[in-house]
């Protein structure tokens, strides 16, 4: 299964986002994390639809878009016509979940479905086969720059063991306290999306990417 990195432009600087965008796509990153916050669902606003659809068509990459909102249904389609590629919903913010995997398909995008570090893996069960991705925070979700909670990796294990056992081929994304020194664990674990923040946008960004993609290829 190939490894991909999403560099998740919460840590990006915003003055000159798209240059720092296509330095991690020309070191290798082939997806961009896309945070959206409401204010309600989590404690943090982060921006939306304009700012997606001013950096669409900035690179190559393919626009990892995660909700983390209440009811996100009602804004799947706009992100959707705005760039989204992919469009990630949070198990626990959807009251319908298999409806609005079915609004994610039906506008041509991939879904994924994300849970929270206290919601339990069992609960995705009934929806393995109807999503590509599926996100496992290992961080509360709403604020960067938080560390890794350890019992994520036995939940990522668990997680790609359910997959496995039915034959199911999809990704495994982890958010929330990756850096160099412990991807190689996350990957091991059985994860091959992985999202960071700080780790790439803090510091030298070619050179962090540079390095995250060494050890992604190292473990495919």
């Amino acid at each position: 299964m190939k490894n991909i990195l999403a560099p998740s432009i919460l840590s990006a600087d915003f003055k000159i986002l798209g240059e720092q965008l296509r330095t991690t796509e020309k070191a290798g990153a082939q997806y961009i994390h896309f945070d959206v916050m409401d204010g309600m669902f989590v404690p943090s606003i982060s921006f939306g639809m304009p700012v997606l659809s001013s950096i669409k068509g900035v690179t190559g990459q393919t626009m990892d878009v995660h909700l983390m909102v209440v009811d996100p249904e009602r804004y799947v389609e706009e992100f959707a016509k705005c760039g989204a590629d992919s469009i990630t919903v949070h198990q626990e913010a959807c009251e319908d979940l298999q409806k609005t995997l079915n609004l994610i398909h039906g506008c041509g995008v991939k879904a994924g479905i994300s849970i929270k570090p206290g919601t339990a893996v069992e609960t995705l069960i009934p929806y393995l086969d109807q999503a590509e991705m599926f996100l496992i925070m290992s961080v509360e979700p709403g604020f960067g720059g938080q560390a890794f909670i350890p019992e994520s990796f036995g939940r990522i294990r668990h997680l790609r063991t359910l997959l496995e056992e039915r034959g199911i081929d999809a990704d495994i994304e982890v958010d929330g306290g990756i850096y160099h020194s412990n991807v190689a664990e996350v990957l091991e674990a059985g994860a091959n999306v992985i999202v960071s923040g700080s780790g790439v946008f803090k510091g030298d960004i070619r050179k962090n990417t540079e390095d995250f993609m060494e050890i992604l290829r190292r473990y495919e």
